[in-house]
């Protein structure tokens, strides 16, 4: 759902929320992604940083620059200004992301959920399968990997992407594990509501899991070129594809990772537009699939 008028929380004395739906959509995340592009731009007094999520943004203030009550008069006459998002462009990088589907690392991982937490666990693809209505697993690691995936922000660990599929045939649902496994392995992809992410270290999790893949996007040693600039790889506004490996190919990209020899297929900067994004999917079927 849109609101009718964006919703302004308090944080404490420091933070302000600001809601603009609770939908997983690509024009609530451009709301809060061109909010974030213009307060940057402008440099509005007094926020020290944003932070957008799906369909909200969390802004960092000093209080003893501008109050809760004057930066919510501001960034409402802010949004209102930019309350047509036609002619918004933001600058996206497209990530190709190797990544074995139905891999043995996400199965060991549920079968040590299974024998020691919950012996009535549905295995996570066929349970995803199954509450979407496909056929099988093998439609599921079709309809998962056939579209682009938005970065739509970095969530609960450092670096760690929160994801919506670009093609909205290609749209799952799945709730999270209750309770959560006590161990994932880094690199797993995996799915939780309407969202795809990756695990970026080794640690527990509830996210339905399906596949891995062998490059990293949390690096400490920052061995590969793309995290030159930071030890985390992915910054909302990315888009990603995930690209079928084999077990052999899996090992191969793991070892190159680990010694920075290898090189990431990272296309540059490129502006996304909603008004071009609607007039994509007006062209399909939205209740087909793959």
């Amino acid at each position: 759902m849109f609101y009718e008028e964006p919703r302004f929380l308090p944080g404490g004395d420091r933070f302000m929320e600001i809601e603009f739906g609770d939908e997983l959509n690509l024009e609530l995340n451009f709301r809060a992604q061109g909010l974030a592009q213009i307060i940057t731009e402008q440099k509005i007094k007094g926020i020290i940083e944003t932070a957008p999520f799906f369909a909200s943004i969390l802004l960092h203030y000093e209080p003893d620059l501008v109050s809760y009550e004057s930066l919510k008069t501001e960034m409402r006459q802010l949004i209102r200004s930019i309350a047509t998002l036609d002619d918004v462009e933001l600058n996206s990088r497209l990530i190709y992301f190797p990544a074995v589907y139905l891999d043995p690392w996400s199965s060991e991982a549920i079968d040590q959920y299974i024998e020691k937490i919950n012996p009535n666990k549905e295995r996570d693809p066929a349970f995803i399968a199954r509450l979407n209505d496909l056929s099988d697993v093998d439609q599921f690691v079709r309809v998962h990997s056939g579209t682009e995936y938005w970065v739509a922000a970095l969530g609960f660990w450092p670096g760690t992407p929160f994801m919506m599929p670009l093609d909205p045939r290609c749209r799952l649902f799945a709730p999270k594990y209750n309770p959560p496994r006590t161990f994932t392995y880094k690199g797993t992809i995996g799915m939780g509501g309407g969202a795809t992410a990756i695990y970026p270290v080794d640690g527990p999790g509830g996210y339905q899991i399906f596949a891995r893949t062998p490059v990293p996007i949390w690096d400490m040693q920052q061995r590969l070129q793309p995290f030159n600039e930071a030890p985390y790889l992915l910054r909302p506004t990315d888009r990603m594809k995930f690209v079928h490996c084999s077990l052999k190919e899996f090992a191969d990209i793991e070892r190159r990772c680990e010694d920075g020899t290898y090189e990431m297929n990272v296309v540059g900067y490129q502006k996304i537009s909603l008004k071009s994004y609607r007039a994509w999917v007006n062209t399909l079927d939205p209740n087909a699939r793959f």
